[in-house]
Order: structure tokens, then sequence, then C-alpha cells
């Protein structure tokens, strides 16, 4: 099995018996993998996955969410003092870098920024523009390594995940070894995740790889 094309990814989103598909038992992730040479490519075509979804033969909406950005924009709007966590940390840089990545790590693995991100989903997924809103596309894992692992992302996003209303899909910057990931090609993930890996399935349905 390989990864799907691009153009064999994008008719799977668009195909309503994969919107209307129940997630992995209480799990509604995805992840596509993609060769971390193409990062900039992939970034270029999430936002075209998500302009021709929109068309009238579909009608979707789906969000895009570069976890890094919005990482930094929680940043921007939590207060330290009389400044931004934001502006702080670019001050704290400068005297401090090691106990700046350590602070960052803990704001990003924190449930004040998991919350953040449920917040935006839920204002996506719950307005009422007249599109479906089944998908949430979500990018920028390498950007936010190694503040936040993907594992703990999913893993503390689990209690506020509603697999009734929406999917998210991850696309991921590596490949799989075994049952574990290499972010970026290189970097061991010994973590895997309970995820369903999109893959070609002699051009019928993804694989479900069940992770701990």
């Amino acid at each position: 099995m390989r990864s799907m094309t691009i153009p064999e990814l994008y008719e799977y989103l668009r195909s309503e018996a994969f919107m209307k598909q129940d997630g992995n038992m209480f799990y509604n992730y995805y992840i596509y993998q993609y060769p971390a040479s193409k990062e900039y490519e992939m970034r270029k075509q999430i936002q075209e996955f998500k302009e021709k979804l929109e068309r009238p033969t579909t009608f979707v909406d789906a969000l895009v969410l570069d976890l890094f950005k919005v990482f930094c924009d929680y940043l921007a709007n939590e207060k330290f003092g009389d400044t931004s966590l934001l502006d702080d940390t670019f001050e704290g840089d400068k005297i401090h870098p090691d106990l700046v990545t350590t602070e960052l790590t803990a704001e990003a693995n924190s449930d004040n920024f998991i919350s953040y991100v449920r917040d935006i989903i839920e204002e996506h997924i719950n307005s009422n523009n007249g599109y479906k809103h089944p998908y949430v596309f979500i990018h920028g894992i390498g950007k936010i390594f190694p503040y936040l692992r993907t594992n703990v992302f999913l893993t503390r996003y689990e209690k506020y995940n509603d697999t009734s209303k929406y999917k998210i899909i991850l696309f991921y910057p590596g490949h799989q070894e075994g049952n574990s990931f290499c972010l970026f090609d290189t970097l061991e993930d010994s973590h895997t995740y309970r995820a369903t890996l999109l893959v070609n399935n002699l051009n019928s349905a993804t694989k479900c790889i069940v992770c701990c």
C-alpha cells in the first residue's frame, strides 16, 4: 500500500461516503503522510483542497489550521503582566533560550492551549453559513515541533473531540516505519497514533491502524 496521490485524496475528501463514514471507533483522526521535502507544496495543496471543496458540487467548508500559527496567536492573546506571552518569549529568548524552550513546551502541552484549539474548531463547525463542515485540516506539525508532539496533541484533544460532527485530517511531513512515524523522514517518533492512515488500498478504502 502507498499514500494516496493528491488527486486520489481530493476525490476521497469530496465523496459523500467518506464524509458520512464513522471514524475508527472513538477516533475520527486521519493521517496523510507526505515527503518532508514537499512541505511548501503541501501547504499550497491544502489551501487548494479547501477552495475546490467549497464549489457548489461539494459545498464543503473545511477549516484549515496551521498548528504553529494557532500557537503563536494563543501566545499573543495570553497576558503575562503588562505584556503578552509572545512578546515575553521574544525578550526571554535573548537571555535564557533554554528556559524559553521549556516554557513554550509547557504552554503548548497545556490544557489552556488545547481548549483554545477546541474553541476555534467548535466556532467553525457550528457556524451557520450554508456549507457542510465535515473536515478540520491540520498542518504545521513540523513547525511546532519539538514544543508539541503529534501524539500528545491528539491524545490531549480526545476529551474535547466530537467524533459525530467532523473528521480531523492531519498532514504529516514524514513516513511510517512499522508502528512508528519518522518526522521529517529523519526524526524517529517512538509514539504511534490512534488514527487511520490514508493510503491507497486497492483503490478503495483507507487502511485502519490502531496505535497506542
